[in-house]
């Protein structure tokens, strides 16, 4: 079933502070979608969804929802509910009375409030903690408390903004379940802001990448992930070598002095272009003269599931996860075959990311003697 368009932002512009926040952004949010915006600070993301607010208004540009301007609609008459790091919950009020009181600003009955907020409670796994003060709950049941609170009003669209960043790691990935459980049960709307590339790929359905207030690109998880638009977009989205590259010509790349079948076309022939090849699309083995890649391996790391290796190509300093152990100044060869292979156009973030250098020397100063 076609999901019709609920949130409209057309060519919106926000200067603050005289420094340009957002740069003539369009975006569409789908009803009962599970939209992350997904960027480091500063990008332009937290401002988006204070517009969708109504916290904010745009220098330029227009919001609708579902088709109807509500550019100067204030924020509570707007049909969405925010949800900050920082839960802000009423210390003076126990649970029940926090989850309720919306539903007493809009003077519901006392029966309805009763009921929504038991049913609230339920939703968010808290039966029997109506009576608790808020104070004396662990920060992930202030967070349950905080979303419950939020739905009892029954909002079309609910904004998150970096709920979980004040939660240790496996709350937060705990939470990112239950978060998606909950939007699939209410079948509303969520647009949910992190920086935390994690949380975007396993909880969203569209992933909306940020970078210097503007759209870098949009797309599923898996398409955000396996088909990134530009260097930038690789290197947030996990782990990449990136590398400078020329298309021969349809199916063809040469890279790190060697020619690769791949499986990208449309380019002009001898095009120069960014390369990404993941970390975990790397098979290696012990060289031969046949190997086409070979190199030696400077670090490495545990990491549980495979081995983190730092592998010296050329002067390139490649990243590759591996279950196989190669020991540091070990020769190896590199296999990559044509799907593992990305090609991009080159943009403005070529060459600023790819090379695991940095990775290499902060390791080595850690492993210093006297070192913090």
């Amino acid at each position: 079933m076609k999901q019709n368009r609920l949130i409209d932002l057309r060519n919106i512009s926000v200067k603050l502070g005289g420094n340009q926040i957002l740069q003539d952004m369009n975006l569409y949010i789908r009803d009962k979608e599970f939209v992350t915006l997904l960027g480091p600070s500063g990008c332009g993301k937290t401002t988006t969804l204070r517009l969708i607010a109504g916290f904010l208004q745009p220098d330029s540009g227009d919001i609708f929802f579902e088709g109807k301007s509500i550019n100067n609609e204030p924020p509570h008459k707007r049909q969405v509910n925010t949800i900050f790091q920082r839960y802000a919950l009423f210390p003076h009020l126990n649970v029940f009375d926090n989850i309720a009181f919306g539903l007493r600003l809009q003077k519901k009955k006392k029966s309805e409030i009763k009921k929504r907020a038991e049913k609230m409670l339920s939703l968010v796994n808290l039966n029997g903690f109506g009576e608790r003060e808020v104070n004396s709950l662990s920060g992930g049941q202030q967070q349950r408390v905080a979303i419950a609170r939020a739905l009892a009003v029954e909002p079309r669209v609910l904004l998150l903004d970096e709920p979980l960043g004040a939660l240790d790691l496996k709350l937060r990935k705990d939470m990112q379940l239950e978060l998606k459980k909950i939007q699939r049960r209410m079948g509303i709307t969520f647009v949910y802001v992190t920086h935390d590339q994690e949380e975007a790929l396993s909880m969203s359905d569209t992933v909306v990448v940020m970078d210097g207030g503007i759209i870098q690109q949009i797309g599923t998880p898996i398409d955000i992930y396996n088909e990134p638009v530009n260097a930038f977009v690789a290197d947030f989205i996990g782990e990449s070598n990136i590398v400078d590259g020329v298309m021969l010509g349809d199916n063809r790349v040469r890279f790190s002095g060697h020619d690769f079948d791949c499986l990208d076309a449309g380019f002009a022939k001898n095009e120069e272009v960014d390369v990404v090849v993941r970390p975990e699309d790397v098979d290696v083995f012990t060289p031969s003269e046949h190997t086409m890649l070979k190199g030696q391996v400077t670090t490495n790391t545990f990491k549980g599931v495979h081995f983190e290796m730092i592998v010296d190509i050329g002067g390139f300093l490649w990243m590759i996860q591996t279950t196989q152990y190669h020991p540091v100044g070990a020769q190896v060869g590199l296999s990559i075959e044509p799907n593992a292979i990305h090609v991009m156009k080159k943009s403005q973030y070529s060459g600023m990311f790819g090379d695991y250098s940095c990775y290499t020397e902060e390791y080595y100063e850690l492993s210093e003697p006297g070192a913090e």
